[in-house]
């Protein structure tokens, strides 16, 4: 079972892998050629070929090495891949700089040398501060104070009073940024497994665990870290309450944030684009079209530069917040049709980032292009797309994106006129989502005018149609409500039905008539 793993990791890794990183590899496992590393080279290259593992086709290509000798190669490959990774990007990467110089402190300090050691973790402390790298400030100040206490270094007696308020502060800072990262990282899970709050019980529970959550002493939090972490925190609980105004607020502060520290763009490039992409997102939700635009516009140029490309976490994940959000606007847009001309590339790049995109991501995916289908009227294809969100066995991922997955399915085979399923669909699917305690106002209508019409003729749906979208209609500014809008433009769909046009032109003609709007002050 190890000797599996440790096959697929490896696997992983040189599939990952650039040419350069290749080149690189050679290069460096070749300048002290041992013969044992001359046999990881074969596997190396071996492994490389292949377009997917297959361990009997390995051992084929590998004569003369044994399956027993073959688990002990992978482990040294393994190995030396990082060993060459390391020397090759931490000329790039600020964390590596810093655990160099913290490893070579190290040495220098074990082999006697204090002095040259201090004088290195000096440097390792400037570059820390200028990129509040405070844990790392922990781990240097902790090595300085060992050296000063065992050994007479002829440092002031200034020098160790400074130290000492130095490891105090650092203290605080961290005490604050464990906290507040605790609390967005608690928050983001809250919403993968449930989603928007469903209830004022939710609405409570959250409230709660927010307010219980937050450092006792806000006027303390200072610095990039401690502020990256609240407005991220501010953001996901926002966004659960479906407070979208606020959630747009701290995406922008978030993003800020970068524009006033510059330098830490380069350090966390990560933080920035996950920024972006909430950014866009509360631009979405609100309707912000304008706005909208001119954010996708900004991160569409972020893309093409060399730190969006710096490696392939930043280039797969820009990438897969592009493409969401591009999706985002053809639904905005009520370009359906126009949208789904994109969906195969789409599909193509998630297939090609298989190994760095997470469940969550794809199911979000999923449901974005089972939307457009839907409103393009391909009922038969949008169904193939929510069936993967449908038949996804991973338990408590987005309860709220499998009952809508359901109820969309439903609307789907309705539209299709499949009469002879429906009324156990709509058993099916209420009963889901009324376990899952995700049935709304909005929901309760939409099931009771499914189930009428089940039993009246074509003729006398349209005074139903009407009635349903009057009650519907007021509760489009619910804060409890809007969350059924958000995932399935119900009040568009029944304005199709009782105006008779498309759905594709019901959408279009709002999203037209609210750019004549004047600008909204969110956007402002």
């Amino acid at each position: 079972m190890m000797a599996n793993n440790i096959s697929d990791t490896l696997f992983q890794l040189i599939s990952s892998l650039e040419k350069s990183e290749k080149r690189h590899f050679k290069l460096y496992i070749k300048r002290s050629s041992a013969k044992e590393d001359l046999k990881i080279i074969r596997l190396f290259d071996a492994l490389d070929k292949l377009p997917e593992y297959d361990e009997k086709l390995l051992l084929k290509k590998l004569t003369g090495i044994t399956k027993p000798q073959l688990y002990n190669l992978k482990a040294h490959l393994y190995k030396q891949l990082l060993a060459s990774l390391r020397l090759l990007k931490t000329t790039e990467n600020t964390d590596l700089k810093l655990s160099e110089h913290l490893d070579n402190a190290r040495l220098l300090y074990n082999k006697g040398l204090k002095l040259q050691s201090l004088h290195i973790l000096e440097k390792a402390k400037e570059l820390a501060r200028a990129n509040h790298k405070f844990n790392f400030l922990v781990q240097v100040i902790s090595l300085e104070k060992k050296i000063e206490t065992l050994h007479i270094t002829r440092s002031s007696l200034e020098k160790t009073e400074v130290l000492a308020k130095e490891a105090d502060d650092i203290s605080g800072h961290i005490y604050r940024v464990t906290r507040l990262s605790n609390l967005a990282l608690l928050l983001y899970r809250w919403y993968v497994k449930n989603g928007h709050a469903r209830n004022e019980e939710d609405e409570k529970d959250i409230k709660n665990f927010f307010k219980s959550s937050l450092p006792e002493d806000p006027h303390a939090i200072s610095g990039f870290y401690e502020k990256l972490y609240l407005y991220q925190s501010f953001c996901w609980y926002a966004f659960i309450r479906q407070d979208f105004l606020m959630y747009y607020r701290y995406s922008q502060k978030w993003i800020n944030l970068f524009v006033e520290n510059e330098v830490m763009l380069t350090v966390e490039t990560g933080h920035y684009i996950k920024g972006m992409h909430n950014l866009l997102n509360a631009n979405f939700v609100l309707r912000n079209h304008k706005q909208f635009e001119i954010t996708l516009h900004q991160f569409e140029e972020f893309s093409k530069t060399p730190m969006a490309n710096l490696h392939d976490n930043f280039r797969t994940h820009t990438s897969i917040y592009l493409n969401s959000a591009r999706l985002n606007q053809f639904i905005m847009q009520g370009t359906f049709h126009k949208g789904l001309l994109v969906v195969p590339a789409i599909v193509s790049k998630l297939k090609e980032y298989a190994l760095f995109v997470d469940s969550h991501r794809i199911l979000v995916f999923n449901y974005k292009i089972a939307t457009l289908y839907f409103g393009a009227e391909q009922y038969a294809t949008a169904i193939d797309f929510l069936y993967k969100i449908i038949n996804d066995n991973q338990q408590g991922l987005r309860n709220d994106l499998q009952c809508y997955a359901r109820l969309m399915h439903l609307l789907c085979h309705y539209e299709m006129g499949n009469e002879e399923i429906l009324d156990s669909l709509i058993k099916s699917v209420y009963r889901f989502m009324a376990r899952m305690k995700n049935l709304t106002i909005v929901e309760e209508e939409m099931f009771k005018f499914l189930r009428y019409s089940t039993k009246v003729k074509a003729h006398q749906l349209k005074p139903e149609l009407e009635k349903f979208l009057e009650k519907i209609k007021h509760l489009e500014k619910n804060r409890f409500e809007t969350r059924s809008f958000a995932y399935l433009d119900i009040i568009s769909w029944v304005e199709s039905k009782v105006y008779d046009i498309p759905m594709e032109e019901v959408v279009n003609n709002k999203y037209k008539k609210s750019l004549y709007k004047k600008m909204s002050p969110v956007t402002q």
